[in-house]
């Protein structure tokens, strides 16, 4: 694949046939060396109907289904641009919560162990059924079109998770009716659940502050502990994503689209299927936003039980999501696109009027996640913002997890993390070695290059000092 360097940390695919734009790609050239594969899916991208600026990838772009992980692309929704399942994936609203504890890393030190105990007893995961709340069918329908503004109306949670937390808590214009009824089944028995593979709930303490102020807007501090929890919508949202595709790919032909790549299916975002795929989609989304939110009660009830403290809400935010945004385009007015985030993170700068009050004179909160023996990152977004205001969300794989779990063992990889003070909850050997921290890019490579190209800013790194993994 041929590439220019545009600039430090921004390389050009120049527009070829098929391409309605270019790509760009923010990396450094060694996280672009371990990607040139996954460029084919940027190019693929470029050719969707109807996009804007280009075809983005963020530093840890990795391949994926139809876009590449790490990849972000917008549309002109009245030029006939179009939504696909394929920019944001299975795993809908995938993303992150951070919340802050009350006592300091030295003060929970004694008490790690039965706190690591009971978050591994009461935190559900696994690729089955099993989740903190049983709901019915009933419940379930308020849940999608609430999110976590019905949890936490249900007593599960306080009245600021939801300013600290994306859209409030829930996006609007949610259709349940377009939640198929194997959807809402494979729903069901799964709210409050971490699900497997990546998925994580982990104690971690801030190691390294960059920027005081922002720091201390965001309620962090130096040797604070923190939990952060990384899970999506789970059976849910996969049904959603496979429903859907299927439906676009049918639909494709009356619409006069073709595309390269047939997991990038698509329709116009303002067609029948379109606004049905975007209905379902912020239903999946408020899924996953409550899902986090009974995880993160969970782990109060811990936390207060073996500590006697609490945990407050810095943010929660996803990296699987498609949005209606205005932004201005080519140094234009604002126009209305339809924003795919696949692997990527919104990150909406000071000022913004979407952010809540206490928080827009810094910028929005964005969470990174690492992998389990290296760390985890606070940035916040930029007045310049590149990329419709995105940036990367997390260190991105380099190994399959077929090939990651060939090269350790399970309990010795649990063995190496607990001689280095994380103490390890994992569901089981297997799939703790498919999620080896050597299955992964360099995480504080993959942020440099982030604030390195301009799509955000340091603001504080975390360390991991226990893991439950999925």
């Amino acid at each position: 694949m041929e590439y220019v360097q545009e600039r430090p940390y921004r390389f050009r695919v120049d527009q070829r046939d098929g391409m309605r734009a270019p790509g760009v790609v923010f990396a450094s050239p060694g996280l672009l060396r371990d990607a040139e594969k996954s460029l084919e899916q940027v190019v693929n991208v470029a050719s969707l109907p109807g996009i804007v600026g280009a075809s983005y990838a963020m530093p840890d772009i990795h391949w994926g289904y139809g876009f590449p992980i790490g990849g972000v692309a917008a549309t002109d929704v009245a030029e006939g641009g179009v939504i696909s399942p394929g920019g944001v994936g299975f795993d809908i609203s995938c993303g992150v919560r951070l919340l802050t504890a009350d006592d300091g890393a030295r003060s929970l030190a004694p008490v790690l162990p039965a706190v690591m105990d009971g978050l591994g007893a009461a935190i559900p995961r696994g690729a089955g059924p099993g989740g903190v709340w049983k709901l019915g069918r009933a419940e379930l329908e308020a849940l999608l079109d609430g999110g976590s503004r019905y949890a936490v109306g249900r007593g599960h949670g306080v009245e600021r998770d939801l300013s600290r937390c994306e859209d409030g808590g829930a996006v609007a214009d949610a259709d349940v009716e377009q939640v198929s009824e194997r959807a809402r089944e494979r729903g069901l028995a799964q709210v409050g659940s971490l699900g497997s593979a990546n998925h994580f709930l982990e104690v971690q303490q801030v190691a390294e502050v960059y920027d005081e102020d922002v720091a201390a807007a965001f309620g962090l501090a130096r040797d604070q502990v923190c939990v952060m929890i990384h899970c999506g919508s789970r059976g849910l949202g996969h049904q959603i994503c496979t429903d859907h595709v299927r439906a676009m790919d049918a639909a494709m032909a009356r619409y006069g689209i073709q595309v390269p790549d047939r997991l990038l299916a698509c329709t116009p975002a303002d067609s029948p299927e379109g606004r049905a795929y975007l209905g379902a989609m912020a239903a999946a989304a408020n899924y996953g936003r409550a899902n986090r939110q009974l995880l993160a009660e969970a782990a109060r009830r811990v936390f207060r039980r073996e500590t006697g403290g609490g945990l407050t809400l810095v943010y929660d935010v996803s990296h699987n999501l498609a949005k209606i945004e205005e932004h201005a385009v080519d140094g234009g007015g604002p126009r209305r696109l339809c924003v795919h985030r696949k692997g990527a993170t919104r990150a909406f700068p000071p000022g913004h009027p979407e952010l809540p009050e206490d928080l827009r004179d810094v910028g929005q909160p964005v969470l990174i996640p690492g992998t389990m023996g290296t760390a985890s990152y606070v940035l916040a977004g930029v007045a310049r913002g590149d990329a419709f205001h995105s940036t990367c969300h997390g260190a991105g794989r380099s190994l399959s997890r077929h090939q990651a779990a060939r090269t350790i063992g399970g309990k010795e990889l649990r063995a190496r993390l607990e001689a280095e003070g994380i103490a390890v909850r994992p569901l089981s050997p297997r799939s703790l070695a498919e999620e080896t921290p050597e299955a992964y890019k360099d995480v504080d490579e993959v942020v440099e290059a982030s604030e390195g190209a301009g799509l955000c800013r340091k603001v504080a790194r975390l360390v991991p000092l226990g893991v439950v993994k999925g």
